[in-house]
């Protein structure tokens, strides 16, 4: 505990660090916002919903609880593993604000209605519209996980937790039919090039997330 605490010492007498800190929180705490809007835009404009190769070919399974404590796990993990290394929170922050901004953008584009049936949530309507709504690609919860195991692709252990994630929410979002098989296969591909341009847009906050102080 006492090295986390010098760490902290370290990086808070540190005026570029607090500053990205702050701007990194706050386009952070924007993206929940605007994420939240896209959300509810697409959710009130779905029209009708589509064929899926994988879908169309599987029955539906009850995934309500794996789908929302999953989440909610790998989120209390991921804050630990940033709140013990300070350095690692600005670009943490940033990556996740960047991939709420990009993935508002294409929600808010195209408003297809859920695959018929799907599993609805049964958590109150405060976590059904954040986790049952009508944003539909990408997957947020395939990409989050990748984006996360991309970041720490030169930490064995993080890297496979965080791809094993992505996998994990990538199939039960199948089985549950709460997003079509594009949106799953296409935010490994969307979440790669998010990934590199984060690190062009904020190349200092990346260079202290590797770094080894």
């Amino acid at each position: 505990m006492r090295a986390v605490l010098e760490r902290y010492k370290l990086h808070l007498s540190d005026y570029t660090y607090i500053r990205a800190l702050v701007l990194s929180a706050g386009l952070f705490m924007l993206s929940l916002v605007l994420n939240t809007y896209a959300i509810e835009y697409a959710t009130d404009r779905a029209s009708n919903p589509v064929t899926d190769l994988v879908l169309s070919n599987i029955p539906i399974f009850n995934v309500d609880a794996l789908f929302v404590y999953g989440t909610l796990l790998v989120a209390i993990i991921t804050v630990f593993v940033c709140l013990m290394q300070p350095k690692r929170l600005p670009m943490m922050l940033y990556g996740v604000a960047l991939f709420f901004f990009i993935r508002s953008i294409f929600v808010s584009l195209t408003h297809i209605a859920p695959f018929m049936p799907y599993t609805s949530g049964e958590f109150g309507p405060a976590v059904s519209k954040l986790f049952f709504g009508g944003d539909r690609f990408f997957s947020g919860h395939t990409g989050l996980p990748f984006l996360g195991a991309l970041a720490f692709w030169k930490e064995p252990f993080l890297r496979y937790f965080y791809l094993t994630a992505s996998v994990f929410f990538g199939v039960i979002v199948l089985m549950g039919h709460l997003h079509y098989s594009i949106d799953v296969l296409s935010a490994f591909f969307i979440t790669y090039s998010i990934y590199h341009l984060l690190i062009w847009l904020f190349p200092e906050e990346y260079a202290l997330f590797t770094s080894e102080k």
